[in-house]
């Protein structure tokens, strides 16, 4: 088959985002755990606390470096790429997009700086304060980021202008509170915490396993415990609080997860595992558990859950209203500057106009959607349903490792509770094979997340088609092989770079033993 521009444009956005978001979950996981580690060390005045901070942070340097530079090229890609999608949301999308550019490349970058070579110029205090702040301003950074995706979720605080063919801020307060950006926010950002900690328990375990820095890899060991097992039942949680928000603001993309084709009598059963077809719009061999979904979606025994087909009617209806609001754009647009304009067409684009974007799902079978046929706005309708098995198999997976994370995080902090850490070698080894697993959670979330919005860019305003730029495939296919082989290289040389900092190990720490002293002592000396 074919790639067109949009298919094309899509896959070279999500290459450059999941290659993007291999550096930011360990960004947000270590900037905390360097805070906790010298935490403790301020408090205690050990110099093995001060040894540890050094030597994780200097894998989180590594990390962070890439992690902004392979975060440039995503946002340049929206003037590049999707550039219509630029000129009809700009004045909402740019304004978290830009306070997070100055997050990451002030703030956040300047205490970066001042947490490498300020160990000897800024005092103890001092020098924990720009560690915290680290943390801060990469949760920060993350903020604003989630902000703006969770708008492309939830369009909240914002209006469509006939008059400039733009969306524009009502009300930026509501833009910054929308519950979908705000959920995911607090999701992703604890999804990084367990990606922190299931490193650090991972690398530790190898040195326990190999015999070296057994002090410090068993302290690392305690901390990435305890902290990676708050954080992966928070990430449940949260996680079950962004399913219930889905429920109110993305109803397809919760029924396309739960392959869920026709409308249960409440409370709809959870799926446990099936084979669902697309083609057949049916899920096979299923095994359901009663009322779970129920329970979980709507947090309620008479709450109804919609299935796919009654939410394709759903959409069938918006399309036809979006061709009445399409048609009455129209005659604004064409009314003489300056003229009044007509009462009733004005009414019946107010009244109408919220499933404006709906018609424009007609695009791809017509220029005009007023001249659609019945067969193309119900195969229109059909558009609105996502990659179903994808999303269904993508969304187990990723719950799967959540819960696998729980019972790893707590096995190793009863160890680390009663001092057995390096007393059973296949636990320790499981450790060093989890390494890897947080970040194949984290980028089956994202799937989960973004084909989950599919067809819109923009949940029920724009569709992705539309968004895109007036660029030839063959430009495109060049950029996404340029940016495949480009970004290929970067995580080799990130990979190879951590690699060789783990093998070598932390540097000898020459502070003098006087800082055995406890800080709050130091201090007052």
């Amino acid at each position: 088959m074919e790639l067109n521009i949009v298919d094309l444009s899509r896959l070279q956005f999500a290459m450059t985002a999941l290659y993007h978001f291999l550096f930011i979950p360990l960004t947000l996981g270590l900037s905390v755990v360097l805070g906790i580690m010298e935490t403790v060390y301020v408090m205690t005045g050990r110099p093995i606390w001060r040894q540890m901070t050094k030597f994780w942070g200097t894998l989180f340097g590594i990390n962070f470096v890439l992690g902004v530079s392979t975060g440039i090229v995503m946002e340049f890609q929206f003037g590049m790429n999707w550039s219509y999608y630029s000129h009809y949301v700009g004045d909402i999308f740019g304004a978290p997009l830009a306070i997070e550019g100055l997050m990451a490349f002030f703030l956040e970058a300047t205490f970066v700086g001042l947490f490498f070579f300020g160990w000897d110029k800024l005092s103890k205090l001092g020098h924990l304060t720009a560690t915290w702040c680290v943390a801060l301003g990469s949760n920060f950074s993350a903020l604003w980021i989630l902000i703006a995706n969770g708008w492309m979720q939830n369009p909240v605080g914002s209006a469509f202008n006939p008059q400039t063919m733009r969306m524009e801020v009502t009300d930026f307060f509501a833009v910054l509170m929308n519950p979908v950006a705000q959920a995911k926010f607090v999701h992703t950002v604890s999804a990084g915490y367990v990606t922190g900690a299931i490193f650090v328990l991972g690398v530790s375990a190898w040195y326990l396993l190999r015999g070296r820095h057994v002090e410090l890899a068993k302290r690392s060991m305690a901390v990435a415990a305890s902290f990676g097992l708050a954080a992966s039942l928070s990430v449940v949680v949260l996680g079950d609080e962004s399913g219930y928000l889905a429920t109110e603001h993305q109803k397809m993309k919760l029924a396309a997860i739960e392959a869920m084709w026709e409308t249960e009598p409440a409370p709809a059963a959870f799926t446990l595992i099936g084979l669902p077809s697309q083609v057949d719009r049916e899920t096979h061999y299923a095994i359901h558990i009663p009322w779970a979904l129920g329970l979980i979606a709507t947090r309620s025994l008479d709450t109804v859950v919609p299935g796919i087909d009654e939410l394709v009617g759903q959409a069938q209806a918006r399309i036809k209203s979006g061709i009445t609001a399409f048609d009455a754009l129209q005659k604004i647009r064409a009314t003489t500057p300056g003229a009044a304009i007509d009462p009733a067409v004005q009414r019946s684009f107010e009244d109408n106009g919220a499933n404006l974007g709906y018609a424009l799902l007609l695009k791809r079978y017509v220029d005009d959607p007023r001249t659609a046929t019945p067969e193309q706005v119900a195969a229109a309708g059909w558009d609105t349903v996502p990659n179903v098995p994808t999303l269904f198999w993508s969304f187990r997976i990723m719950v799967g490792l959540g819960f696998f994370f729980i019972l790893l995080t707590s096995v190793f902090f009863v160890l680390s509770a009663r001092r057995r850490l390096d007393h059973y070698r296949p636990l320790l080894w499981i450790a060093v094979l989890a390494i890897p697993l947080p970040w194949v959670a984290g980028e089956l979330g994202w799937v989960v997340a973004e084909i989950g919005r599919q067809p819109w860019i923009i949940e029920g305003v724009l569709p992705t088609a539309a968004a895109v730029s007036d660029l030839g495939a063959a430009t495109v296919l060049t950029t996404i092989l340029g940016f495949a082989a480009l970004y290929t290289v970067l995580i080799i040389i990130e990979m190879a770079l951590m690699v060789r900092a783990i093998r070598k190990g932390p540097e000898p720490d020459d502070e003098p033993e006087a800082a055995l002293v406890p800080a709050t002592l130091a201090a007052a000396e």
